[in-house]
C-alpha cells in the first residue's frame, strides 16, 4: 500500500471565525509544506468541501451561525462526500469533545495548542486519509475485476449449456442411455456453476450500491409454485417428496398472496433456499409452507443433515460454508448471504432453526400489501 508523504500533495481546510487563529494555523502548516485554505464560517466551509474536497479539515467548534458540530454532522451525513478526517479545535471541556466525536469528528486538540502536538495530529490524520483512499481504490479495482471475471465466465458457461442441450436433444445423432445420463450430470454441474457466478456478481453489485429493483405487486404463492415446478425434477431424481402447503391461508387469500417487491430477486431467494434444502436432503422430504399473520411467512423444512450450532451463527455471512462433511456440496457460500441481502432490501428477514441429523427450517418473512 503506497502512502503519500509529500506535504505539497496534502490540502488542508482551516475553519475559524477568528482571523488571528487562522493566520497562526496558516503560518505553521505552510511552513511544513502543506497547502492551506482558510474560511471563517461553517456555510462557506461546506461549500468548499463540496467544490474541492480537502484531505483534512481543521475545524473550530465555537463559531456564530453554524458551529463546528453542525458542520461535522452535515459532512458525515452527506453520502456524496468521501471520507475526510476532521480535527476539532476546542477551548472547552471534555463534554464538547464527546459531542464532537459523536457528531463524526476523528480527533480533537485544545486551545492553546502545542505546535508539535498539532503537527503530529495532522500527520496522523493525513495518514488515515490516504490509507482510506487507498482502500477505496482497491475496492473499486476489486469490483471491476469481479465484474469482468463473472462476465468472462458466463460466456463459455452459456455456450456449454446450449451445446449440452443440443446433445441431450440428439441434434447430432442418437446417443446411448449411459451418455444421456452423463450429459444430464454435466448440465446440472454447469447450471450450478452458473448460479455461483451469478450470485458472486449480484453480491458485488449490492456491495457497490449499483443494484436497482423493479418493484411491483408480486404473487408470492405463484412465484414459489413456479420455483417448485422447476426444482421438482431434481427432487424426484433424489427420491424426495417436494410439497407446498397453503392450507392455513384464508379462502379469500388462497388465490393470491401479494407483496411489493422485485419478482426476479424474490424468485432468486426462493430458488436458493429450496434448492439448498433439496441439495442437503438425501432421504425424506422438503416441505414449503405459506401462511400469514402480520407478515407473509414462507417456511422451507427439510429432513436433511442439519446444520451445527457453531455454523448457524455464521451461515448468512459471505463465503460461509458449514464444517459438516455434508456441506462440501455447498458451493461458493454466497447463496444464503445474497438471499439475506435481497430480503433486507424488501424489509424482510430470514431465520434458521436446525438440528444436526434432523434437518433445517428456513423461515422467510415479508411485509404484505393489499391485493386490490
Amino acid at each position: 500500500m503506497s502512502i503519500i508523504n509529500n506535504n505539497q500533495n496534502n490540502r488542508i481546510l482551516a475553519v475559524d471565525d477568528v482571523q488571528d487563529n487562522l493566520i497562526i494555523v496558516e503560518m505553521l502548516l505552510e511552513s511544513e509544506g502543506y497547502e492551506i485554505e482558510s474560511v471563517s464560517d461553517g456555510e462557506t466551509a461546506l461549500q468548499r468541501v463540496l467544490e474541492s474536497p480537502p484531505h483534512l479539515i481543521l475545524l473550530d467548534i465555537m463559531m456564530p451561525g453554524m458551529d463546528g458540530y453542525e458542520v461535522t454532522r452535515r459532512i458525515r451525513n452527506n453520502p456524496e462526500i468521501k471520507f475526510i478526517p476532521i480535527l476539532l479545535i476546542t477551548a472547552f471541556d471534555e463534554s464538547s469533545v464527546v459531542e464532537g466525536l459523536d457528531a463524526g469528528a476523528d480527533d480533537f486538540i485544545r486551545k492553546p495548542f502545542d505546535t508539535d502536538e498539532l503537527l503530529a495530529r495532522v500527520r496522523s490524520l493525513l495518514r488515515l486519509k490516504h490509507s482510506m483512499d487507498e482502500q477505496h481504490k482497491l475496492a473499486e479495482q476489486r469490483e471491476d475485476f469481479v465484474s469482468r471475471l463473472t462476465h468472462d465466465l458466463r460466456t463459455p458457461l452459456v455456450a456449454a449449456d446450449r451445446m449440452l442441450a443440443l446433445f441431450q436433444q440428439e441434434a447430432f445423432g442418437s446417443i446411448p442411455a449411459e451418455m444421456k445420463e452423463a450429459i444430464e450430470i454435466m448440465i446440472r454441474s454447469n447450471q450450478n456453476l452458473m448460479v455461483m457466478v451469478n450470485n458472486l456478481l449480484e453480491v458485488y453489485r449490492f456491495e457497490a450500491g449499483k443494484k436497482t429493483f423493479t418493484l411491483s405487486k408480486c404473487d408470492i404463492k405463484k412465484t414459489v409454485t413456479e420455483v417448485i415446478d422447476e426444482l421438482n425434477p431434481i427432487a424426484i431424481h433424489k427420491n424426495l417428496t417436494l410439497t407446498l402447503n397453503t392450507k392455513e391461508l384464508k379462502s379469500s387469500e388462497n388465490d393470491q398472496v401479494i407483496v411489493m417487491g422485485d419478482k426476479l430477486e424474490l424468485r432468486r431467494v426462493f430458488n436458493n433456499i429450496i434448492a439448498n434444502a433439496i441439495k442437503f436432503t438425501d432421504t425424506g422430504n422438503v416441505d414449503i409452507k405459506i401462511f400469514k399473520n402480520t407478515n407473509i411467512i414462507i417456511s422451507v423444512t427439510d429432513t436433511g443433515c442439519g446444520i451445527a450450532p457453531d455454523d448457524q451463527e455464521t451461515i448468512f455471512e459471505r463465503f460461509s460454508q458449514g464444517r459438516n462433511n455434508k456441506h462440501s456440496r455447498s458451493g461458493s457460500g454466497l447463496g444464503l448471504h445474497l438471499s439475506q441481502i435481497i430480503l433486507a432490501a424488501h424489509r424482510g428477514t430470514i431465520e434458521l432453526s436446525s438440528e444436526l441429523g434432523k434437518g433445517s427450517i428456513f423461515t422467510i418473512k415479508l411485509p404484505t400489501v393489499n391485493s386490490d
